[in-house]
């Protein structure tokens, strides 16, 4: 089969003005970047289209290296119900740099059913990752030079919180001192990187509802503490305003299209492992409002994004969907079921049926939430019939749910016709109910925290490191304890452990330290060995990255 970036290449593209007519959007209210790609203005958000229209959301079980193609199928969905004649869009994230240079690769799904032009929405796009990347740093160069000019009169900070941000995977940035070589470059001190989806503005611009609402989040931000305790501010700084600027266009939805020339929306990118990892608030909207039917995906295992989705998105923006499809395919069953990562692609009924259990983890999470929910099986070459029957036997026997096998990959609308039939009728046939939180709002965040460990990924017991415990005081001391919590964990387990595929049960789960998303407005509990900032793997992809006869090669 033809790669990715082949098949991309070999589709006809609408131009952009005829892809916002088939979106009911006006030609002459688009922002257009070059002849494929525009941003869409806030004001065609409207909150009573919104009541009426239908919501999906796409996850899956736990990731592999490869990952489970959960992109894949929720653009293969919004192809096939296009194909059965409702008007539906996706509401994808954007990718980042990082992954798409180092090891998992672009999100701009694959196969027959991706979002295009798939090299722009992998590399630069439309310059949002940067204007969030230049604001994030704009406000440290800012608040070290507030502190450098009034170094006489004014002590700097007790402690900096704030560091800076980078898209791209580098390990050498985690830690590092700034300033050194004299006090005419600053006051020298410890600082360190996160890649920008972990950014707190990427977080904000998320989560965010109209530009007051990000003026009001980015004044919000907690940089640091002054030596009598008193927290220190975006809003202390008077900068607010410059940052805002920064991200006017960035906040704006943008307007794609998909292999068969349907309507899509990219818009925010932060990761589901590290941050909440779920596309703005604003383009599920957008999304929403010019469609019928919107797919749209969270980041990871359901234990990682779905949850987020659920517990922090859906909590904040008064959003629920209507079902819930969880992805699953042979090779992730298999790896989940023991079988060595390098046999998964072999036949293996037995390594299938063991990795049923992370299957059935996830599907019964999402059923507590109160979501009617489907398998859809992501079907790969190498899987046998034996093993696709045994999982829709399973599925339906065992957990009581529809399993239907999509071949957009394959074969883009027309493969994935039976998964869109099967989501409308259950649509259409179990009515959606009001989502039922992992936690309460007057809860502890230690109590969230565990209730979060416990239900969702099945731990036994929660320990909090003695500097996980301090900040818990600190969010108390501070009001802001009705706060969600959002956990930074593998996505490789439902544990904090990478290698503990299959479900898990039972085990201790460690939170090693607290940080406050002051302007974001949730906690961040890091467990295990999480790191804000990636590496690179041995053999990055950038390695298979080129140019030849003026067209880019290698990207995934």
């Amino acid at each position: 089969m033809k790669s990715d970036i082949e098949i991309a290449r070999e589709c006809k593209l609408d131009r952009i003005e005829k892809i916002a007519e088939k979106a009911g959007v006006a030609v002459e209210d688009i922002y257009p970047y070059g002849h494929h790609i525009a941003k869409v203005p806030l004001s065609y958000i409207d909150e009573e289209k919104i009541k009426k229209s239908n919501l999906i959301l796409v996850t899956a079980i736990s990731a592999t290296k490869a990952g489970i193609g959960k992109t894949t199928v929720s653009i293969g969905l919004d192809l096939g119900l296009n194909k059965i004649g409702k008007k539906a869009m996706v509401v994808l994230r954007e990718p980042s740099l990082g992954p798409c240079f180092g090891m998992k690769g672009g999100a701009a799904g694959g196969g027959y059913a991706q979002v295009l032009p798939m090299e722009k929405i992998n590399l630069h796009f439309t310059g949002d990752f940067h204007a969030i990347t230049s604001a994030h740093n704009m406000i440290t160069a800012l608040m070290d030079n507030y502190f450098y000019q009034r170094r006489k009169e004014l002590p700097p900070l007790k402690e900096v919180l704030w560091k800076r941000v980078l898209d791209v995977n580098d390990r050498g940035l985690r830690r590092i001192i700034q300033s050194i070589g004299g006090q005419s470059n600053g006051v020298m001190g410890e600082s360190g990187f996160d890649i920008t989806p972990a950014s707190e503005i990427m977080a904000i611009l998320c989560l965010a509802t109209d530009r007051e609402d990000l003026r009001r989040r980015i004044e919000n931000i907690l940089l640091g503490y002054q030596y009598d305790g008193t927290p220190f501010t975006v809003k202390d700084l008077g900068i607010a305003g410059s940052i805002c600027v920064l991200l006017e266009e960035a906040l704006m939805p943008n307007l794609v299209q998909t292999t068969e020339n349907t309507p899509a929306i990219v818009h925010g990118g932060p990761f589901a492992n590290i941050a909440h990892g779920c596309n703005t608030i604003l383009a599920t909207k957008m999304g929403l409002s010019l469609a019928d039917y919107v797919v749209t995906e969270a980041g990871f295992g359901a234990d990682l994004g779905a949850e987020k989705f659920l517990d922090i998105k859906c909590r904040k923006a008064g959003l629920c969907p209507k079902l819930t499809v969880v992805v699953a395919t042979c090779n992730g069953l298999k790896m989940h079921g023991g079988v060595e990562v390098d046999k998964i692609k072999e036949p293996n009924i037995e390594g299938l049926k063991k990795g049923f259990a992370n299957l059935d983890k996830h599907v019964r999470n999402m059923q507590g939430f109160g979501q009617t929910v489907m398998v859809a099986f992501n079907r790969f070459a190498n899987d046998t019939n034996e093993e696709i029957q045994c999982l829709i036997e399973h599925c339906e026997k065992e957990l009581g749910v529809r399993c239907v096998v999509n071949d957009g990959f394959m074969r883009g609308g027309e493969g994935a016709k039976e998964l869109a039939e099967a989501v409308v009728k259950e649509i259409e046939t179990n009515p959606s109910k009001p989502l039922n939180f992992t936690y309460r709002d007057d809860e502890t965040p230690q109590a969230k925290i565990e209730a979060v460990a416990k239900k969702i990924y099945g731990a036994g017991n929660v320990n909090f490191s003695d500097k996980a415990k301090k900040m818990l005081a600190l969010v108390d001391k501070l009001g802001l304890s009705h706060y969600p919590v959002c956990v930074a964990k593998t996505q490789y387990s439902f544990s904090a452990d990478p290698k503990a595929y299959g479900c898990p049960q039972g085990f201790d789960f460690d939170i090693n330290d607290i940080v406050i998303n002051r302007g974001a407005e949730f906690i961040v509990a890091i467990a295990g060995e999480m790191m804000r900032m990636p590496g690179l793997p041995k053999v990055p992809a950038a390695n298979s990255i080129d140019i030849v006869d003026g067209n880019i090669v290698g990207l995934s």
